[in-house]
């Protein structure tokens, strides 16, 4: 950190890490200025836009009225104290956050599950019955030399996946080949997008979202020997799949990449199993990893915690005394959809569009200040964000490395798990 003296104190945060996408960039440079942030290096559009947004004035409100904080903390503790089925959801924090929910959902009875968990099951449902094989971020952006990329757009959820992963200035085991082959199968983006000193051929097999699971298949069956007597598989022809074959073949360390909040159809899940066993027949005779994106707003960090501290991923309720996992009886949208739960926790700390869903139910928001709001909670509760306005830890989206995230002094909002320690002692 570098800092300057003047009119206006100036701060200079190095190697900071950004919270607001799964992958963790912490190569950014960030200058505060008096309390307003500007991205000085390498931040992505949706980086500058999250770290340089102007936050409104905010103090916390019961029922739309502006109350001290001690004020709006006894409310919740009230509200939650008298729930019979409290829901804790949002869940976008960090580490330090998301083990207080646990806590406080225990000392509830309360249910607990991620605004982003349903694109997380499409991963969880294979691990489960079937395991896997994956990469890292370091280990993909090191040794990869064929990337096939699954699904629709990966840009939209990680703008520098591109940058940073696919064709990065350099390696650090110097053994990369010279150019890596790109394969996008599914939504192909722009051709512009895979570009850089370390990208060689790419080869786009476009189609439907929907028909990526059969392409996978055909793939599989192709490699093993096997017959098609079709012409076509998910609209690509066989001379195609066949050239991918070859192309796997031949590969030294082969990534496949998907994103499961992308794959947004019908039992995606089995998508996933393709790509994952694509993975392991390739591992039979050489070296084939997958790598899982997605993780925004906190997603892969609430599933660790849950799992640390219950031994389930998340959609568990502690309504026995005991954490009980169910994928699809705890599943918030669900339960809010069929009238079950009296009570709504959303936490919402990271990003301003991680609005609660709109329902009868009193709400309690911990929220960043500005959070769209479809109409006014029970208590709303403005919270820091991690990574910008106090220090914490996140889970990258590989889900093998935590990392620190600096105070960059944007604002004095108190932490979410700060919040939630005092409305637990007050139950």
């Amino acid at each position: 950190m570098r800092e300057a003296t003047g009119e206006r104190a100036t701060q200079v945060f190095e190697n900071v890490a950004c919270p607001f996408c799964g992958m963790l960039c912490d190569d950014l440079e960030i200058e505060n200025r008096g309390g307003v942030l500007k991205v000085l290096k390498n931040g992505c559009g949706w980086s500058v836009a999250c770290f340089e947004r102007n936050l409104p004035p905010s103090s916390p409100q019961i029922r739309g009225k502006d109350v001290t904080l001690a004020e709006a903390t006894k409310e919740a503790a009230s509200l939650i104290g008298d729930a019979d089925s409290p829901l804790f959801g949002g869940l976008a924090t960090g580490v330090e956050g998301m083990r207080a929910v646990m806590a406080i959902a225990e000392r509830a009875g309360g249910v607990v599950d991620h605004a982003l968990s349903e694109g997380q099951y499409r991963n969880v449902k294979v691990l489960q019955s079937a395991g896997w094989t994956t990469s890292t971020l370091t280990e993909t952006r090191n040794r990869a030399d064929l990337l096939i990329v699954v699904g629709s757009d990966i840009r939209k959820l990680h703008p520098r996946f591109f940058e940073r992963i696919v064709s990065p200035p350099d390696s650090m085991f110097e053994v990369t080949a010279p150019q890596r082959t790109v394969v996008f199968i599914g939504e192909v983006p722009e051709r512009k997008v895979a570009v850089g000193s370390q990208v060689g051929e790419v080869v786009a097999l476009a189609c439907a979202v929907e028909q990526i699971g059969e392409v996978l298949g055909a793939l599989r069956a192709r490699l093993r020997g096997f017959r098609i007597n079709a012409k076509t598989a998910g609209g690509i022809t066989l001379a195609k799949i066949d050239e991918l074959a070859e192309l796997c073949r031949q590969a030294k360390y082969g990534v496949v990449v998907w994103a499961p909040p992308t794959l947004d159809v019908s039992h995606a899940e089995l998508t996933v199993e393709q790509a994952t066993g694509l993975v392991k027949d390739l591992n039979h005779t050489q070296r084939f990893a997958g790598l899982s994106l997605g993780g925004n707003e906190g997603a892969v960090t609430a599933a660790a915690v849950s799992t640390w501290q219950s031994g389930f991923p998340l959609r568990i309720s502690y309504a026995s005394g005991a954490p009980h996992f169910d994928p699809y009886r705890y599943s918030i949208a669900r339960m809010l959809a069929a009238g079950e739960g009296d009570l709504l926790v959303w936490i919402a700390s990271i990003s301003p569009d991680l609005s609660p869903p709109a329902t009868d139910v009193p709400t309690i928001v911990l929220g960043t200040p500005g959070l769209k709001l479809a109409r006014k909670p029970a208590v709303f509760i403005p919270v820091g964000t991690p990574g910008v306005d106090h220090s914490g830890r996140l889970i990258r989206c590989d889900s093998v490395v935590s990392l620190p995230l600096k105070n960059l002094h944007r604002a004095e909002l108190p932490r979410v798990a700060d919040v939630l320690a005092s409305i637990e002692g007050a139950l």
